[in-house]
Formats: C-alpha cells, structure tokens, sequence
C-alpha cells in the first residue's frame, strides 16, 4: 500500500514538472492581443462611441471617468470580439455628462492594455438659448496611402510622411473628417471580401495613426480607392461587400437611406452642420455620354441632400464629397464632368438661397481653395485637402492659373492636411481654414465670415 502511494506521488510529481515554465510563470501580454484602436466614433451631448480590433478572440471592456475624477469610473458593457465579426468590439457610452471631456482605458480578458498616449473623448456640451456656440476645431484630410510591399507596385514606396497622423493629434482636434480614399486597394484587395478586410485591417494597425485615433472623434466617407477600383462608379460589381466592409470599420452616425443605401449622412458639432456624400454607389461612368441622366450622386442622394440643407439651421453648411464639385476646370474626376447634375446644385441653391454653404473635397493630391462666384449667390469656396499620406500629384499646365483658386492656398508637392476652426459670438461666426504640411508647419489660413455666405436682400 505504501509503494503505491509513493509512486502515484512520483507520477504526480513528474506531470507538474513536465508543465511548461511559462503556464506557471509568465503573465500574459495583453497588448499583443490588441491589433489597432481604441478609434473614436461620433460623440453626442450624453453619449459616445468606440471601435477596436483585436488579433485574437478576447472579452474587451472599457473604463471611462470624467477626467479629475477617477472615483467616479464606470465600466461598459462586455463584448466579445470573433472571427466571425472579423475581430472587431463597439461600444456605445451612454448617460454621459454633456460637455465633458472624459479619460478612459481598456481592458481585455479582464487585463489592462496599457497605451503609450492618452486616451480620452469628449461629450457635446448644451449650448442653444444658453451661451454663444462653442469653439471647436476640425480635421479633414483625403488620400492615405499605407505601403505593404507584397500588394504594391515595384519603384520607390507610394506612401510616407506617416508621422503626418501625429502633427494632426498634436493640434487637438475635436473630430477628424476623413474625405475618401483612406485606404488604397490594390488589386489582390477589391475582387473579394477577404482581400478588402485584409486592407482595412493592415492600415487601421499603423502605429503612427493609434494616437489619432485614441483621442480625436472620427467620421469617414469614401472614394474610388476604398471602394473599389480605380475611378470605379456603380457599375462596381462588389459595391454591396465594399459597404458592409466600410460599414465595419466606421462608426457614423447613419449610412445613407432605407431606400438608398450608400455612406452618405450628416452630422452636427455646435451650429456646424456637416453633409458627408457617397460619390461612387451611384456614379455613372465618367465617359457616359453627357444629358440628364449622368450623375455623380444619383437623384436620390440629390435630394436628400437638397432637403437636408433647406431644412437645417447650422451656421455654416458643409457639403463634402470625395470629387471635386466646383473646380470649373474638370480635368479628370469631378462635378463638372456631370454639368445636369452641378447645374441642379447651383440652381437649387440660387432658388432657395440657403445660407453658409460651404463645399469640402479630397482626391486630387494637392490642396487648393477655390471660388466660384455665381449670379444671384453668395461666394461658393471648395476647400480641397489632399494627400495625406498618398504620393503628391504633378499638376498639369493648365492646373497652374487656376482662375477659381484663392492665390496663395495651392500646395503642390508635399503631404499636407486642413484645418477647419469655428469660433466668435452668434451671428458673428467666423470659419477659418488652415493647411498644414506633414510635420505641422502652417502653410496658408484664410477666414470666411459668416456674414459672407448670405444673398443680399434686394433694396
């Protein structure tokens, strides 16, 4: 009886040495189990959002507190992140205090994932028949080219100036306006599912870009490039996945329509409305012979749009769109290869005499501030930002004299980003546009009033 007993110790003995070191020993590291994020989403006066993905399936859950009192910390909800929803947890925050800037952390598997940055996000505060609106200040930026040698063309890389995403971080934005192609698919990227997640994923994980993404609210729309193919329009065979996809990887507000589904949607921040358009679900290729029926927003949209501005009472309107919509040159995807559909635009606003329209682009690979000075309006301004991250284009010839570019707002040659900063008492509101270059140096800034963008009464 005594042997036996001592040789099932000596087997139990030997099956607890035989365990590996690192089961006894090692804890686990929960930030390799982190793959990009935590990304803000849309913020609202009581509630907020927050997107991650993770490399593994894990439990993920947030700490948030307003910031100075980490006694009052509250804990989110739990959701698992699977591979079935390719990795990736949401959040919504809710019953939060308006205008109030909170700090937050989070947690994976009941550990702690420590982040070299701050986290933290913003509530909207309550300011109508209070006080003047609030100042804020907002980044746009288009064209985000993030190199991956298997998928890219042989020469030298078409990316860089990654450092760009920190000089956006470093001067606070509230929010941040991605204006389409903020990811290029390649062409082992856009024929399947996989191929576009597998994109998405890559470039969401730059290290570059976590700080941005951490701190500042985002809200997206698309372009050719993360939509499809190059120049693609609605003849895109997979436009359907492409949304889901997108869908996934942002947290607007809404997406387009039950009758019409597509990125489009609009947003508030103050007494600025913004109108963020999908340029490709319902584009008709660009060669389409020109008459009523070419159009790059599709009828719908159109009218949607239409009856979004006249019925909002935001201070300053901005329409957004992935092309240009007013350069009166057109040399290569924009409005004015749609002229039914811009002279609807142009006559909807004459006829209705909507105030503080003003118009945002991407995707030409330089930066520029144009006019466009119509009978019976107000100045038209496009501002157009472009490239983040992506190559600089080399204008051609005639792009030089612009005559519809404000002087000294070309930026030609280098990566760059916009600023766009709203501040003073109500009705005297003041919209300043600023472009930075890749390491945060000012290029140009110009104001727009909010008196200039109103169709003076007739004596």
């Amino acid at each position: 009886m005594n042997r036996n007993r001592r040789l099932l110790a000596l087997t139990v003995l030997t099956l607890l040495l035989s365990l590996p070191l690192a089961a006894q020993d090692a804890p686990p590291d929960p930030t390799t189990w982190l793959r990009s994020g935590p990304m803000l989403g849309p913020s609202e006066p009581e509630t907020a959002t927050v997107w991650l993905q993770t490399r593994l399936p894990v439990r993920a859950q947030l700490r948030f507190w307003p910031q100075g009192k980490p006694e009052s910390a509250r804990v989110s909800e739990e959701t698992a992140t699977t591979a079935a929803g390719d990795l990736i947890a949401r959040f919504r925050l809710a019953g939060l205090q308006f205008g109030t800037r909170y700090d937050y952390e989070l947690y994976l598997d009941g550990f702690r994932v420590e982040r070299a940055y701050p986290l933290s996000f913003e509530t909207q505060p309550l300011w109508r028949w209070r006080t003047d609106p609030p100042t804020f200040r907002a980044a746009v930026g288009s064209c985000a080219y993030i190199n991956d040698a298997p998928y890219d063309r042989s020469g030298d890389p078409y990316g860089g100036d990654y450092q760009i995403f920190q000089s956006i971080a470093a001067t606070h934005p509230d929010f941040m306006v991605w204006l389409g192609d903020d990811v290029y698919y390649r062409e082992g990227d856009w024929t399947t599912e996989a191929g576009m997640r597998r994109r998405w994923a890559h470039d969401r994980a730059l290290p570059e870009m976590q700080p941005l993404l951490g701190a500042v609210h985002h809200y997206a729309m698309w372009d050719d490039h993360d939509y499809g193919s190059n120049d693609s329009d609605r003849t895109f065979r997979d436009r359907e996945t492409s949304l889901r996809v997108f869908r996934d990887y942002w947290l607007n507000p809404t997406y387009g329509t039950a009758e019409t589904p597509g990125v489009f949607t609009r947003f508030s921040w103050g007494d600025v409305e913004f109108f963020l358009l999908d340029d490709r679900s319902y584009r008709a290729p660009d060669d389409w012979p020109a008459g009523p029926d070419k159009r790059m927003f599709g009828e719908a949209q159109m009218r949607w749009l239409e009856e979004a501005l006249v019925g909002s009472g935001a201070t300053f309107k901005i329409v957004a769109g992935g092309s240009q919509m007013l350069n009166p040159l057109a040399l290569f995807e924009a409005m004015g290869k749609y002229p039914a559909e811009q002279k609807e635009l142009l006559a909807f606003l004459r006829r209705t005499k909507v105030p503080g329209v003003v118009f945002l682009s991407g995707d030409r690979h330089f930066t520029e501030l144009l006019v466009r000075r119509e009978p019976g309006l107000y100045p038209l301004y496009e501002l157009t930002s472009s490239p983040l991250t992506s190559g600089p284009s080399t204008p051609r010839d005639e792009e030089k004299n612009n005559p519809a570019r404000l002087p000294g707002t070309w930026v030609v040659g280098k990566r760059n980003f916009s600023l766009l900063e709203v501040a003073g008492k109500s009705g005297e509101r003041v919209l300043t546009l600023r472009t930075l270059d890749a390491n945060g140096k000012e290029l140009w800034r110009y104001e727009i009033k909010e008196a200039e963008l109103r169709v003076a009464a007739k004596p």
